[in-house]
């Protein structure tokens, strides 16, 4: 066979996937795949090779997902906090959240949970307050907590993601007090070493060019893939332009170095075969700088096995190196197999390597010239043209196998379909191609010359801004860039989801093809839940945002979602009660004035769907904005009623009350009152709701749920959503 890993890994795969749907460790399939081993090796019987591989993986992977150590601990923690002392050692590089807390995942020496001494060796994400490196040992006192899953639909799934890392608790250290570092990391590590030389590289990628974060941002992400430390709203154009591979360290980032280093050893004339054995633990030591993600380990084996040719005169076969590196990784972690990572690392390259040729064919006759045409004959204008369209054919040729290639796990993991990357893709790439190249050689003069080191971040500053003005542009063209929602969703066309924002709100409407919000979250959730629950729904643009009330739980995310999904129409609530919320975008410069709503007003959402506002009523004098929020009324094809009460208190239902209005409803939608005091008797005599969906935190107390109020609305028979039991309805 020219290409073996190509079966082996396919047979790896077979045998993961069924692994991970039914995983089993039994003797008999041991004995079997020892036997067959044997005989595959005495007989060489292809099929029966490819038989004991899927086999073995299909042991590994078992025995990798079930009875493990984090299965052991998460069993032990149990379902709800508990307070623990814990030891362990520091295995990645610890990021820094927004609030100052460091997030790590922490190896375990032992634990004592309550009272209860546990010898483990699990390991757990960690949240602390602290400054701690990679390999340091840490004693922290803490609670154990589990990981919940997404409260709203497209939200981000920590919980399957830890888990496909080997992590299924999580370590909460309130104070930077209970946690301190016993022994900082001592001794070599590639991990340690590699963090340290990120360290001094980033230090020397942002020289003299400080106060352009968003240059230094690209210029780090690309170079050393720091992709953490760039902005979400830098990232996200990117996204939507289908160059965000920039970012993920690969290919054309470990070429670059590796050619960087051939160069060198050239350069010193070292022999061929020494120079290979020195240039392949480099560029895995540059992975490791990277952060050892998929793409980078990747791109460092496919690297490694086309220089190891060399030892042995042989060419090696891009898909097969290609397929030897899937097999290696699978081996080392066949969790990576189920990781967006892995697969669109493998499915743009394997793509590429098995389409790019022929589409090159096809797209070379379009620049070809004239067959019959002498090229004696052809002028030194023809020829650079000539030369020109081939290259742009290969071009093309490579950013449409990797298009095709990405397209469907793309639309999948991110419900996303960007049609702009096959141009933003030919503009971009080579002009970041400087970017990469120009980090490089501000690195290796930065030990020779600081001066000659901070002309080239100079010049990448330059090089940066253009990068970052073309993808901008892109981003803004029209249907460059579509969200839709996964084909595996309901597509009813009136439906209401009333998301879980906390002690917040936030609930969209879709009626016949118009997207609606009620409110839209707190600032610092948005990115993680509406925004990601919009996307999720292939909502590209609202109709209409309509603001209940100042609650910065409810309209704090106005401006970004204003920004970020421009609504046709925005309502508000009349009253000013000195919300610095409502402030924040009112006081936005470019942005249009919302219309002001009173009891009386009708909006049309949708076909067969039009909202009511029943309250506030005009010249209403109030203190607190939960006392006269928005509250409307939906009426869907004049039979089903829906109340959106926000936060509204006793002081606005007894005005409800008194209104003479029709408040009889089939489902109402509620927040709580600051005061506790809402949903009182006589409000649900007159509503007469069949289902209730409802907010509940136990911080602050006001804002939970009383078991009293609950009893009350089960004993009149009406179906109760808790959103902290519920997540998103």
């Amino acid at each position: 066979m020219r290409q073996p890993f190509v079966g082996l890994v396919l047979a790896a795969i077979v045998g993961i996937v069924v692994a991970d749907s039914v995983p089993a460790i039994t003797v008999s399939i041991f004995l079997i795949a020892i036997a067959g081993a044997l005989a595959g090796l005495r007989w060489r019987f292809t099929p029966l090779v490819f038989a004991v591989v899927g086999a073995t993986f299909f042991v590994l992977h078992s025995a990798r997902i079930t009875n493990t150590p984090a299965d052991a601990l998460a069993q032990i923690a149990g379902q709800q906090p508990r307070p623990a002392n814990i030891t362990g050692i520091v295995i990645t590089e610890p990021k820094i959240e927004a609030n100052g807390n460091a997030t790590f995942l922490l190896k375990l020496r032992g634990a004592k949970i309550e009272n209860q001494d546990v010898r483990t060796d699990a390991t757990v994400f960690v949240r602390w307050r602290g400054q701690p490196n990679i390999g340091d040992e840490l004693a922290l006192f803490g609670t154990f907590q589990p990981i919940e899953v997404p409260r709203n639909p497209g939200e981000f799934d920590m919980r399957a993601y830890l888990a496909r890392h080997h992590v299924k608790s999580l370590f909460i250290v309130r104070y930077p007090e209970n946690g301190r570092i016993l022994a900082p990391g001592s001794g070599f590590s590639v991990l340690r070493a590699a963090a340290h030389s990120r360290e001094w590289m980033q230090h020397i990628l942002s020289r003299d060019i400080e106060n352009s974060p968003d240059v230094v941002g690209l210029i780090c992400g690309t170079a050393l893939g720091l992709r953490h430390q760039t902005r979400d709203d830098i990232e996200e154009p990117f996204q939507q332009t289908g160059t965000l591979h920039l970012f993920a360290v690969a290919g054309l980032h470990v070429g670059i170095v590796a050619r960087l280093l051939w160069t060198v050893a050239m350069v010193l004339r070292l022999p061929r075969k020494t120079a290979t054995g020195l240039i392949i633990p480099l560029l895995f030591f540059y992975a490791a700088i990277t952060g050892l993600h998929t793409a980078s380990v990747r791109a460092a084996v496919m690297s490694a096995l086309l220089l190891g040719g060399i030892f042995f005169d042989r060419k090696v076969l891009a898909l097969n190196s290609l397929a030897a590196a899937a097999f290696l990784i699978l081996l080392f972690d066949s969790n990576q197999l189920f990781t967006s990572g892995f697969q669109l690392s493998f499915a743009v390259v394997g793509t590429i390597v098995l389409l790019a040729d022929p589409m090159f064919v096809r797209f070379g006759r379009i620049v070809a010239p004239d067959p019959f045409l002498p090229r004696a004959l052809l002028s030194r204008a023809q020829r650079f043209c000539i030369k020109v369209g081939r290259k742009l054919a290969r071009g093309a040729s490579v950013s449409f196998a990797a298009w095709i290639g990405s397209l469907p796990l793309i639309y999948w993991y991110f419900y996303l379909i960007t049609p702009v990357s096959l141009v933003a893709n030919l503009v971009v790439v080579p002009i970041a191609y400087f970017v990469l190249a120009l980090a490089m050689l501000s690195l290796i003069a930065a030990p020779i010359s600081s001066g000659l080191s901070i002309i080239f971040n100079n010049a990448n500053w330059l090089m940066s801004h253009v990068v970052l003005g073309l993808v901008h542009l892109f981003a803004l063209l029209p249907a460059g860039h579509l969200y839709l929602p996964r084909f595996t969703e309901s597509h009813t066309p009136i439906m209401i989801t009333v998301l879980d924002e906390g002690t917040g709100g936030a609930a969209h409407i879709r009626a016949n093809g118009y997207d609606w919000l009620i409110d839209c979250g707190g600032e610092r959730t948005y990115e993680r839940t509406l925004k990601s629950f919009l996307h999720s729904r292939g909502v590209n643009r609202l109709q209409g945002l309509l603001l209940t009330h100042g609650d910065a739980h409810h309209i704090g995310a106005a401006l970004e979602t204003i920004t970020d999904f421009a609504p046709r129409e925005i309502y508000d609530n009349p009253l000013d009660v000195r919300s610095s919320a409502q402030r924040r975008f009112l006081d936005a410069p470019g942005k249009a004035k919302p219309r002001l709503l009173f009891r009386g007003d009708s909006l049309l959402l949708g076909r067969d769907v039009h909202a009511e506002i029943l309250y506030p009523p005009p010249n209403i004098k109030i203190r607190s904005a939960d006392d006269a929020p928005l509250i409307a009324q939906l009426v869907i094809n004049e039979q089903i009623r829906v109340l959106f009460e926000s936060d509204a208190g006793a002081r606005a239902e007894v005005a409800l009350l008194g209104s003479g209005d029709d408040l009889k409803s089939d489902i109402l939608i509620k927040g709580q009152h600051h005061s506790g005091d809402s949903g009182t008797a006589e409000f649900l005599d007159a509503v007469k709701p069949r289902l209730i969906i409802a907010t509940s935190r136990e911080s602050p107390a006001a804002e939970q749920i009383t078991e009293e109020w609950e009893s009350e609305v089960v004993q009149r028979g009406i179906k109760l959503f808790r959103q902290d039991r519920t997540g998103a309805v």
